[in-house]
């Protein structure tokens, strides 16, 4: 998270495996894409916060032992332009695998453009039933 909250593309590229995969929810459409897919759009991302009075806002909600050796994040990010969040956020569910001496990104799925309303008040629940 400190890698995104600094815009450095330099340890976001770090951070995700070659061999990652993604999908992304905007508005129902449903998008798959790979890692050099990811680094550009992270790289426009991070050129236009650091172009603009832009920073970003990330929560994390949960990390989910999966397996041996691999977790997943639970996260939501917005931005703050000019001091003002916005009205909407996306919803990361982002699993990493230990590689080698670090964690490694490995797969996403996000929902995008969700109500900043709704992740302010997320919470997991224990209820299964």
């Amino acid at each position: 998270m400190s890698a995104w909250r600094r815009s450095s593309i330099q340890e976001m590229e770090k951070m995700i495996s070659l061999d990652y995969q993604a999908r992304e929810i905007t508005g129902g459409k449903i998008v798959d894409y790979g890692f050099e897919e990811s680094m550009k759009g992270w790289r426009e991302a991070f050129t236009y916060v650091k172009s603009h009075a832009v920073e970003w806002k990330v929560e994390k909600v949960a990390v989910i032992p999966l397996r041996e050796e691999e977790k997943m994040a639970v996260l939501w990010a917005t931005m703050l332009v000019d001091g003002e969040q916005l009205s909407n956020a996306n919803l990361f569910f982002d699993t990493f695998k230990k590689q080698g001496d670090g964690w490694k990104l490995i797969r996403n799925y996000t929902e995008a453009g969700v109500p900043v309303r709704k992740m302010e008040a997320l919470a997991f629940s224990a209820d299964y039933s």
